[in-house]
């Protein structure tokens, strides 16, 4: 569905009948299927503005307040959704994940605040977990990470069956170690005769995640593969978020110096698959993931963007200490400069790119962040590349 045009329209007509929350609404929705959830959080509001008793602004305010990590709001606007329509179940269902989702977040201040943001590695006992006999699932050997397991864990993971939590655990803790010695600007080098394969934004589409490794040799195991970069936005809208991530990690503890991840906007796991303690320890994990990762000294590779501050060098990433939250001002590559309608930071156009590349001598810098109808765009002079790796995002947008 072409939501751009649709924004262009319901923009005409908004112009013709200023004061319809109908119009706003649905321009709400439009945005949102773009991921302008900044646009689209303005229009939801204008919307109940204008109609206090117009429903689906409630609701697409939500959703909103949800993909912009605004948890508590949205929960506001769902449980007025869920009032005014008691056997709504999607309403009933997205209220429910949502109220899930602020419990979660309390429980991590609380991990957080815990003599002195105390680790959840700390209060684990994963030696002492069993596995039930009944289990028929992959199991690490000895402990570790093998090919025979990765290539298990995604037969069971294709029949949408559950990893065992031990093993889960042990993948987490496992890696936590490995990203937390890495360092916030990864940089490589490669040969002339090598490649990198950069992905985008998987946002927990499983089945997709592997047909990306299988254009990308990743069925041709056990050969080392060619080095790839997870450019972010693992997790938070699809159906198999902890699926996508724990597969993603698993190939990081096999194939370290091949397989990058980089941090993006990771949001909440969908689902109740395992328990709130281990929702904080892969927020743990997220916020070891490095930021950026330069090739050559000519490619700059980070999620979002450029930076809402100017005369950023590659020496200030380098010192960044990213073992935090993002912060709400002053910009990063966790989400940059790239999208003011997307709620967060500011726009940055090919003047700010040239003046970033000419300042750090590179040639050109890929970001992901955006849905791109044809899965990658290339603007800005050629300069900066989008990817994005989501197709058929949402089960709705018509990207590849």
């Amino acid at each position: 569905k072409d939501y751009e045009r649709a924004v262009k329209l319901y923009s005409s007509a908004i112009e013709l009948n200023p004061s319809s929350a109908i119009l706003y609404g649905n321009r709400s929705l439009a945005y949102l299927r773009t991921e302008c959830y900044g646009y689209a959080l303005a229009d939801a509001s204008r919307a109940l503005q204008l109609d206090s008793k117009y429903t689906k602004g409630y609701y697409r305010r939500a959703t909103c307040n949800m993909a912009l990590g605004k948890f508590k709001a949205a929960l506001r606007d769902y449980e007025m959704v869920v009032k005014v329509r008691p056997h709504d179940k999607d309403a009933k269902l997205k209220y429910q994940e949502c109220h899930r989702v602020v419990k979660q977040k309390a429980f991590e201040r609380a991990i957080a605040s815990d003599q002195g943001r105390r680790s959840v590695v700390d209060s684990l006992d994963i030696e002492g977990m069993t596995i039930e006999d009944e289990y028929s699932g992959p199991k690490l050997e000895g402990g570790k990470v093998t090919l025979a397991f990765m290539q298990d864990l995604m037969e069971w993971y294709k029949e949408q069956k559950k990893l065992h939590r031990k093993c889960a655990y042990q993948i987490l803790v496992q890696v936590k170690e490995v990203l937390a010695k890495l360092p916030t600007l990864i940089e490589t080098t490669l040969k002339e005769t090598e490649q990198v394969t950069v992905c985008g934004d998987t946002h927990g589409q499983f089945y997709d995640l592997l047909n990306i490794f299988h254009l990308n040799g990743l069925w041709a195991l056990p050969s080392t593969p060619a080095p790839q970069i997870f450019n972010g936005d693992f997790v938070d809208r699809g159906s198999f978020s902890v699926e996508v991530i724990l597969t993603l990690f698993g190939f990081k503890l096999l194939y370290p110096d091949h397989f990058h991840l980089l941090r993006g906007e990771e949001g909440c796991l969908g689902g109740a698959k395992y328990t709130a303690q281990m929702f904080a320890l892969f927020s743990e994990v997220f916020e070891w993931l490095p930021l950026a990762q330069c090739i050559n000294g000519k490619v700059l590779i980070m999620h979002g963007g450029l930076f809402s501050e100017d005369g950023v060098t590659l020496d200030d990433i380098r010192q960044i200490q990213r073992n935090r939250q993002p912060p709400d001002s002053g910009g990063c590559c966790w989400n940059g400069r790239s999208v003011s309608k997307r709620g967060v930071s500011c726009q940055f156009g090919p003047d700010v790119t040239k003046s970033f590349l000419e300042r750090n001598s590179l040639d050109y810098i890929i970001r992901s962040h955006e849905v791109k109808a044809e899965g990658y765009e290339v603007a800005h002079e050629g300069k900066c590349v989008t990817v994005f790796s989501a197709p058929n995002y949402w089960d709705r947008m018509g990207t590849r």
